[in-house]
């Protein structure tokens, strides 16, 4: 799937803002880095952790919380 379907996969599955994605995919990426497990049978040598955190977005594997509209 390319990047920009992919993106939007994840907008409308989490439904959030791209710039809560941006923050959900930095901190998922990070978490991924430090060895925690991936949620996807994908192998993180030859993926970027980045690009395997909107995966599990998109997916639904990764539930986000903690963002509150101040409408």
């Amino acid at each position: 799937m390319r990047l920009e379907q992919l993106t939007a996969k994840a907008l409308e599955t989490a439904n959030i803002d791209r710039y809560q994605l941006a923050l959900a995919v930095a901190k998922r990426s990070e978490q991924l880095q430090n060895g925690a497990s991936t949620k996807l049978n994908v192998d993180l040598k030859k993926a970027k952790a980045a690009d395997v955190a909107l995966m599990e977005i998109a997916e639904g594997h990764i539930t986000i919380k903690g963002f509150v509209d101040k409408a």
